[in-house]
């Protein structure tokens, strides 16, 4: 079995914890302790969570921390809309990390199937 690291949603997930902390850097000093943070925690829980699953023993308990992974993303896609609504990122921002955490979602989705197919 290949690396964790080498999976491609792995790679994707790790960007765009870069891009959130890029992005969150320029929200409201008011949000340091609000949103910035929970936007960060979520995105970084997609590749730790892939990661911590992938060094488990066994497929099942794999299978487990790509779920958790999963609802990771559905965290960030609301704090993304709640973001460009208090105008925090412009709209062509939230179009376009919007679009890539649902391409994750589907990639995670995937990796689940073939997890559950092995088990």
């Amino acid at each position: 079995m290949e690396s964790v690291e080498d999976l491609d949603v792995f790679k994707m997930a790790h960007n765009l914890v870069l891009e959130v902390y890029n992005q969150t850097q320029h929200f409201p000093g008011e949000e340091k302790y609000g949103l910035t943070p929970q936007m960060r925690r979520a995105a970084f829980s997609i590749p730790m969570n892939l990661a911590e699953g992938a060094s488990r023993l066994g497929r099942k308990e794999y299978r487990h921390f790509v779920s958790i992974a999963r609802g990771s993303v559905g965290e960030i896609r609301y704090q993304l809309i709640l973001a460009r609504d208090l105008g925090y990122i412009q709209v062509e921002t939230y179009k376009r990390l919007r679009a890539e955490f649902d391409t994750i979602a589907k990639m995670l989705t995937g990796l689940a199937k073939s997890l559950a197919r092995s088990v």
